[in-house]
C-alpha cells in the first residue's frame, strides 16, 4: 500500500520501506523522524529526494484523513457539527446525506451531546475526538493519527481504539508513545535516527526492544505473573 524508496527528507533516510494495509503503529523517541514521515505520507510535505507512493499514487492524489497532535490545530469551524460536516460538504456530498453521517459518527464516538457546542469551548480531549470524528466521517483510504491520543484520557483513548476497528480505513498509520496501544496494531515500525530500524508484527518488533522503556508495560507485567 505505502512504498518508500531512497527517501531522503530532513533527518529521514529510508532506503526501502513497505507498509501494507491494516493498522500500523510507528514508535520511537522524540526526534526520530516519526512525524516527518507521517507528513510525507499525508502529502503535507514533499520529499527532498526519492519517492513515496500510496497504492501507486502520489499522497496528494489519495483520500487521506489527518489528525495531528495539537487539538487546537485540528479544528477550524465554529461548532462541532460544522467541523465534522465540513469534509463532507467540501466533497459535495448530497445535503440529505450529510446530517445522518455526522450524527452517526458522533454517536459512535460517544460525543453526540457535543454536536451543537462551540469548538473553542471543548477540552483538549474533546477536540481530539471531534477531529477524529471529522476524519472518520469521510471514510478515508488512509487514516493518519499523529500522537492524537496524547490528549485523551483512558476512556477516550479506548473509544478511539474501538472506532478505529469499527470504521476501519484500508490503511491506518498511527504514531503513539503508548506502547500498549502499539501492541494492539497489526504492524509496528520502530524509527531510530531517521531510519525504520525494526518493522514487523508487535511480537517481532518488541522482541528487539524488550530491555528498553519501549516495551509494552502490560506485556512486562504479564511476564512477571
Amino acid at each position: 500500500m505505502i512504498y518508500a524508496q531512497n527517501l531522503r527528507h530532513r533527518l529521514l533516510d529510508i532506503e526501502s520501506l513497505h507498509i501494507g494495509g491494516g493498522h500500523t503503529t510507528i514508535i520511537g523517541h522524540n526526534g526520530s523522524g516519526k512525524t516527518t514521515f507521517l507528513k510525507l505520507c499525508a502529502g503535507i510535505e514533499l520529499p527532498q529526494h526519492g519517492t513515496l507512493t500510496i497504492s501507486g499514487k502520489e499522497p496528494r492524489a489519495v483520500d487521506i484523513g489527518w489528525v495531528g497532535e495539537v487539538p487546537d490545530n485540528n479544528l477550524v469551524f465554529r461548532t462541532v457539527y460544522d467541523e465534522v460536516a465540513s469534509g463532507l460538504r467540501f466533497r459535495r456530498t448530497p445535503v440529505d446525506d450529510i446530517e445522518p453521517a455526522v450524527l452517526d459518527v458522533l454517536s459512535d464516538m460517544g460525543i453526540l451531546h457535543l454536536s451543537s457546542r462551540a469548538s473553542h469551548t471543548l477540552s483538549g480531549g474533546e477536540k481530539a475526538l471531534v477531529a477524529c470524528a471529522a476524519a472518520l466521517a469521510l471514510s478515508p483510504e488512509l487514516l493518519i493519527l499523529d500522537e492524537t491520543d496524547t490528549h485523551l484520557d483512558r476512556k477516550a483513548a479506548d473509544i478511539l481504539e474501538t472506532m478505529i476497528h469499527r470504521r476501519p480505513a484500508p490503511c491506518i498509520l498511527q504514531c503513539t508513545h503508548d506502547m500498549d496501544t502499539a501492541a494492539c496494531s497489526d504492524q509496528v515500525i520502530y524509527f531510530d535516527g531517521g531510519h525504520p530500524r525494526y518493522a514487523g508484527t508487535p511480537d517481532e518488533v518488541f522482541f528487539h526492544l524488550s530491555e528498553t522503556e519501549m516495551y509494552p508495560p502490560l506485556w512486562r507485567i504479564a511476564e512477571c505473573i
